[in-house]
């Protein structure tokens, strides 16, 4: 950090001097123009290349075991375009693994391919997406796995227990989409000013995100017992016990995101409130899975168990609800 005195002109004028080098550095010269903005919590930000238009980021990576973890890495790093390049040829497995990929990542597509490099670039515009769309549209379909878990697991739906787990990659899909937006925005100032989304906000959006996320990888297990199951109908007085339970678990599953986003303490606290009524119907629901067979029992306890786990995902959700303030 570098202080400068501010000083007044005759005229009344607030005034201070650039440092030398940032000026160098940027091409100013006398007569030269720069951006002013304010910001939400009182900074000013001078922007001396308000008129250029943004180039492109671009990484070159090589082929490589790790290849699929170092495309997800540059894609959540924000980079635009990431060159998969080779010495010699681009194997066959290597443009497959290049492909899936890709599908796993919202906006991501080859737009070139020759026998040494592929060519990937991110075809969406960062002011287009904001945090909150994406965070609703990876908690509704977090949400319906949820519900048909549950569904699948009274009624002995194998069929729809498979669907739940063919939706996880789309939550994956969002949530990587989330975090690249999130680290734009950070980079980003003026880009944070546009959509109204401040740094101290990208890492609650950023915990809650990953929480909704592992909410769908817990559903996903529920639906995996399920189908383990083999089509097994519960009987009705274990159904109303799960039901109840279900209810208590996917009402704070949908409110916490709602308290969440619209900054509602009481709803948020109310979630908290549920938690007797939760180990009472929990501990019920267990009472009544111990009786049946064992290899039943044994899915039966490990789903109540993840519902348990996805119960205190919310009451974490809930926690980061906060009143709305003034950066």
């Amino acid at each position: 950090m570098e202080l400068r005195r501010v000083q007044i002109t005759r005229g009344g004028t607030f005034f201070i001097s650039l440092p030398k080098e940032w000026a160098e550095k940027n091409g100013l010269k006398r007569s030269s123009l720069v951006a002013t903005s304010e910001t939400a919590n009182g900074r000013l930000c001078i922007d001396p290349r308000y008129d250029v238009e943004r180039i492109p980021s671009t990484i070159a990576v090589k082929p490589s075991e790790n290849l699929e973890r170092e495309i997800i890495g540059k894609y959540l790093l924000g980079y635009d375009i990431i060159r998969i390049e080779a010495k010699d040829r681009i194997s066959l497995e290597e443009r497959d693994r290049v492909k899936r990929i890709s599908s796993r990542l919202v906006g991501l597509e080859i737009i070139e391919e020759d026998y040494s490099k592929i060519v990937l670039q991110c075809l969406l515009e960062p002011s287009a997406v904001t945090p909150e769309k994406v965070l609703r549209r990876e908690q509704s379909i977090s949400l319906s796995m949820h519900k048909d878990a549950m569904t699948a697991l009274i009624d002995g739906d194998v069929h729809l227990a498979k669907s739940v787990v063919d939706r996880d990659n789309e939550v994956d899909r969002l949530y990587f989409l989330l975090v690249r937006v999130l680290r734009t925005i950070i980079q980003n100032p003026s880009l944070s000013e546009n959509l109204n989304v401040y740094p101290i906000d990208c890492l609650d959006y950023r915990l809650v995100a990953s929480l909704v996320e592992s909410i769908g990888d817990q559903s996903c297990q529920v639906a995996e017992h399920s189908a383990q199951l083999g089509g097994l109908k519960i009987g009705k007085d274990l159904s109303e016990h799960l039901l109840r339970l279900h209810k208590i678990v996917y009402e704070s599953h949908q409110e916490s995101v709602i308290s969440f986003l619209s900054r509602n303490i009481s709803m948020a606290e109310s979630i908290r409130k549920k938690r007797d009524a939760f180990e009472k119907t929990h501990h019920e629901a267990e009472s009544a899975s111990n009786s049946q067979p064992a290899e039943v029992a044994t899915n039966l306890l490990s789903a109540l168990s993840l519902m348990g786990r996805i119960y205190d995902h919310t009451i974490d959700i809930s926690d980061l609800t906060m009143p709305k303030t003034t950066y």
